[in-house]
């Protein structure tokens, strides 16, 4: 019978090691779906080791390995004196981009103009995938507009945060971290609607109804009518950002 040579790993170990692999490979995506998904925010340190074995049961020596995949991906980085952190993707692209905007109100409509595909598809998508608790926050953000004394600067605060209540209620986890990338900038965008472009108390008690008609249509389970009335929404406000870049024409030539 012939021998295998000294440095030769059996088949035995061979299936062991292809099965850690399978397993390490499926805790560095379900890791990835969380950090994507915003439960594992940019900046923010991992648990330990022996905690997301827990989690996910699984050994450490399989989240060990998940981890350093993600390192080499380069969506999490080794912290001084021990632990992972999640890398923040939007680092140099965000506050680039909300700097851009904040120099250059013109290509807010563009922004605009994408956002209007964007958020009608996830108010749709919304009223269908909603959990009650997602319903809740929704209408306990357009509530909080209610009672608010807009003076105070959280008019665009919390502008911000009813979209970002949509979309984490569209159950989409591509669209969500999408959102997330540009808060920076979708912040810096609301702030100059809320407080500029739209900014009077006729403007507001405009937008306080536009939003409550999109949470109404998700509470109610009508993914046509949210997605309508997102769509009357962004599009009252492409029509304000045309009305403020309108100018009259040059005078013809005699």
């Amino acid at each position: 019978m012939a021998r295998r040579g000294k440095g030769t790993a059996s088949p035995f170990h061979k299936q062991e090691r292809q099965v850690r692999q399978g397993v390490a490979d499926r805790v560095a995506t379900d890791l990835l779906r969380l950090i994507a998904s915003g439960e594992f925010k940019a900046g923010e340190r991992l648990p330990g080791e022996r905690q997301l074995a827990d989690m996910m049961n699984v050994s450490r020596v399989s989240v060990r390995a998940a981890l350093q995949r993600l390192k080499a991906q380069g969506f999490v980085t080794a912290v001084q004196g021990g632990g992972t952190r999640v890398v923040s993707g939007a680092g140099g692209a965000d506050p680039a981009l909300a700097e851009l905007v904040r120099l250059d109100r013109g290509s807010l409509q563009e922004l605009a103009e994408m956002r209007l595909i964007l958020e009608v598809w996830a108010a749709r998508r919304a009223a269908v995938h909603a959990t009650e608790e997602q319903i809740g926050e929704i209408q306990r953000i357009v509530e909080e507009m209610e009672r608010v004394d807009h003076r105070d600067g959280t008019k665009a605060q919390l502008d911000v945060a009813f979209h970002m209540a949509v979309a984490n209620a569209s159950g989409s986890v591509v669209y969500r971290h999408l959102l997330s990338l540009i808060r920076a900038t979708l912040t810096e965008m609301l702030t100059y609607h809320r407080y500029e472009l739209f900014g009077t108390n006729w403007d507001d008690l405009e937008v306080l109804r536009q939003h409550r008609s999109v949470a109404d249509a998700v509470a109610a389970r009508d993914p046509e009518g949210a997605a309508a009335a997102m769509e009357r929404h962004l599009g009252w406000v492409l029509q304000r950002y045309r009305q403020a870049c309108s100018t009259p024409p040059p005078p013809s030539r005699p």
